[in-house]
C-alpha cells in the first residue's frame, strides 16, 4: 500500500490537480484536514471508503489509522490544503512513517499565495522592483521562528512577502517591516482565497491593522506585503523584448 500526501489546494475545489483527484478517487482510505479542504473534493473518495477528518486528531491517532490501512493493504489519501511542502505538518507524518516502512508520496497542490496573487490580478515578481517571494510566518502559539528568521531580519531584502499564519499578528508585522518599507507599502490581506466567501482587504503597512480589525478577521488569512502589489512605470521584462535573442528565439 501507499500513503499518498496530496495537495488540495487552497479552497475552491476545481484548483484540485487532476493527479490529486484521481487518486482520491482510488484510494479507499481518506483522511484529510476537514477545517481546510473543502468536502466536495473528499466526496470523490470511491464508495464504501473509509473518509476520517484529521481535524480533531493528534499525531498518532492519525499515524495509527494508516497502520490499520497498512495492515489491510489499503491505499491511503492523506489530503493537505494548499501545497504540502509548507506549513501542512506532512514531514513528521513522513517520519514517522520512514521509521514504519510504509511507503509514501506527495502530489503538489496550488499555495495559497498564488490563489491570492490570481485573484487580485498581480504578479508578485516584478522586472527591477522584485524578483524574489520569502514565504514566512511569525511566531505565536505555534513553534518559534529560527534565530535569523525574524521579519525583521527578512524584511531588510525589500521584496515581496506572503506571510502565513499571522493575521492576529498585524501589529508585529507594522512594527517589524515599517523601517524596511516604509508605512505607505501596499499590503493585501487575503481571506479564505479561492473559497466562495473569499475577501480581500488592500491597504498599507500603516493602515491594514485597522482595516482587518474592522473587518473582524482572526483565520485563514494570508498577508501579502511588498511594492510589486502596486508597482506603476516598471520595465518590461526581457523575456518578450524583441530585442532580446534566445534559445527559442534568435
Amino acid at each position: 500500500m501507499t500513503v499518498h500526501f496530496i495537495g488540495a489546494g487552497p479552497g475552491a475545489a476545481d484548483l484540485i490537480t487532476i493527479r490529486g483527484l484521481k487518486l482520491i478517487q482510488k484510494c479507499q482510505v481518506c483522511l484529510y484536514a476537514g477545517s481546510l479542504v473543502p468536502t466536495e473534493i473528499v466526496a470523490e473518495a470511491p464508495e464504501g471508503a473509509l473518509v476520517m477528518d484529521t481535524a480533531p486528531m493528534h499525531l498518532d491517532e492519525i499515524i495509527d489509522e494508516i497502520k490499520k490501512a497498512h495492515t489491510q493493504g489499503l491505499d491511503v489519501a492523506r489530503v493537505h490544503s494548499g501545497d504540502p511542502s509548507i506549513y501542512g505538518a506532512t514531514a513528521e507524518q513522513m517520519r514517522r512513517l520512514d521509521e514504519l516502512g510504509i511507503d509514501y508520496n506527495i502530489t503538489p497542490g496550488v499555495p495559497a499565495f498564488a490563489a491570492a496573487a490570481a485573484a487580485i490580478g498581480c504578479e508578485l515578481t516584478i522586472p527591477e522592483i522584485a524578483q524574489s517571494i520569502i514565504l514566512t510566518r511569525t511566531a505565536m502559539q505555534s513553534s518559534n521562528m529560527p534565530r535569523g528568521e525574524e521579519l525583521s531580519n527578512l524584511g531588510s531584502a525589500g521584496t515581496t512577502m506572503a506571510i502565513h499564519l499571522s493575521v492576529r499578528n498585524l501589529r508585529h508585522v507594522e512594527r517589524e517591516l515599517t523601517p524596511h518599507y516604509g508605512e505607505d507599502c501596499p499590503v493585501v490581506v487575503a481571506y479564505r482565497a479561492s473559497w466562495p466567501d473569499e475577501k480581500y482587504i488592500f491597504g498599507t503597512l500603516k493602515t491594514i491593522q485597522k482595516q482587518v480589525r474592522a473587518a473582524k478577521l482572526t483565520r485563514t488569512a494570508l498577508i501579502l506585503v511588498g511594492p510589486a502589489l502596486k508597482a506603476k512605470g516598471y520595465r518590461d521584462s526581457a523575456l518578450y523584448d524583441k530585442n532580446f535573442s534566445h534559445i527559442l528565439r534568435e
